[in-house]
């Protein structure tokens, strides 16, 4: 495996891990943000927008820490 191949992941998983980071935290901002709604139609919308942006912050995350254990490991 080439180094810089190696280091090119590296850094790119690094990226992931803050942008998931950030997708998770704005799902929860918006999950909590349901309860200063005023219909049950938009309780449900900031819920349903909520779960997909935790659940896609979330394996960001996963996906990103896989795949640093696997090319710090090669080090």
């Amino acid at each position: 495996m080439n180094e810089a191949y190696r280091t090119t992941k590296i850094k790119t998983a690094q990226i992931n891990q803050a942008l998931g980071v950030f997708i998770f935290t704005f799902g929860i901002i918006i999950t909590i943000a349901m309860v200063f709604t005023e219909t049950f139609v938009q309780q449900m919308t900031d819920l349903f927008a909520g779960l997909v942006l935790m659940g896609i912050g979330g394996g960001m995350l996963w996906k990103s820490k896989q795949t640093l254990k696997k090319y710090k490991e090669a080090n």
